[in-house]
């Protein structure tokens, strides 16, 4: 499909409320393909589902401006904890190939101070010679769930299971003092 396709057939996807499907299709396509139209879509995506880091991500990638970009882009640099190494890897690899706008360049040159070995494959599972395109999705810190210690759900349920025994106790002794006459 060419570019416009995949962005006619994306818009198709929302106007049926299908957000995710039309979001999978523009992650595939921007993944192979420097389109930034699609791109910009992704990003008001992302923004509809909520998902504001990814939507930062994209529109600081292609340029848009305005609340909503600004409101993404930070919650975009929050999540990275302003690490550009992460920033930059999470663009999409099509991207990050020359020729690239000032925006992209400064923030290359922020990653590379970071981290000099930016551009070289950080898989061991890579095919020998796979350049850093290869490299197409990296964890972005905040993504991953905590696996160990207690959320406020976890809390919450504990409390309503203990007012839950504490209640039955008292439920069962009243039902035996009207069962045992005196007691």
């Amino acid at each position: 499909m060419s570019g416009s396709e995949v962005v006619e057939r994306a818009r198709e996807l929302i106007e049926q409320g299908r957000t995710w499907q039309a979001r999978d299709l523009l992650v595939e396509h921007v993944g192979s393909e420097r389109d930034a139209p699609a791109l910009t879509l992704l990003g008001h995506v992302h923004h509809g589902m909520g998902d504001l880091p990814r939507a930062g991500a994209a529109w600081f990638t292609t340029g848009v401006r305005g609340p909503e970009a600004d409101e993404a882009v930070a919650a975009w640099r929050e999540q990275s904890a302003d690490d550009f190494a992460v920033m930059w890897r999470s663009i999409p690899a099509p991207f990050r190939d020359e020729p690239r706008p000032p925006r992209l360049e400064a923030l290359r040159a922020r990653a590379l101070t970071s981290d000099p070995d930016l551009d070289k494959p950080t898989s061991p599972l890579l095919p020998d010679g796979a350049g850093p395109d290869a490299v197409v999705a990296q964890e972005v810190p905040g993504d991953e769930e905590e696996s160990s210690g207690l959320d406020g759900a976890q809390v919450i349920g504990w409390i309503v299971a203990a007012l839950f025994v504490v209640c039955a106790v008292i439920g069962a002794v009243t039902v035996l003092n009207w069962l045992v006459p005196g007691g």
